[in-house]
């Protein structure tokens, strides 16, 4: 049977981050607001669990800044509440495969440019000598 409310012992286990990394994400997305309960003591639930592991997917997995994770996810939230979808992202996999063959190409072109100036090199080198 699964657990209604987790304590951010427990979450801070599920996600592998500190129960501090997790209190300063709450202070940074002001829509994660879990149930404190016993003056201080958070509970969360499935949903906050939820929205943690989109948070730390976007900061770690597709580096996005604090600010640019926020923004994403207020229009995100914005969206969903007129009934609305956001284009998906490119999923990380496949943008890493575009960057590589983007990047693959440009250091081609440069190796190409980097041999022609050593030809160029070589020809007015051995015409001074």
């Amino acid at each position: 049977m699964k657990k209604h409310y987790y304590t951010i012992g427990e979450v801070s286990n599920i996600l592998g981050v500190k129960p501090y990394v997790i209190r300063y994400w709450e202070s940074e997305f002001s829509f994660l607001k879990p149930r404190k309960q016993e003056g201080r003591i958070r509970k969360y639930s499935e949903d906050n669990i939820l929205l943690l592991k989109k948070i730390q997917d976007m900061l770690h997995n597709q580096r996005f800044t604090i600010a640019g994770a926020r923004q994403k996810l207020k229009a995100e939230r914005a969206a969903a509440r007129r009934g609305e979808t956001l284009p998906q992202a490119t999923q990380p996999q496949a943008r890493d495969e575009v960057l590589s063959t983007e990047l693959q190409e440009n250091l081609r072109e440069l190796r190409g440019q980097l041999l022609e100036m050593r030809t160029q090199c070589r020809k007015l080198l051995g015409k001074e000598k």
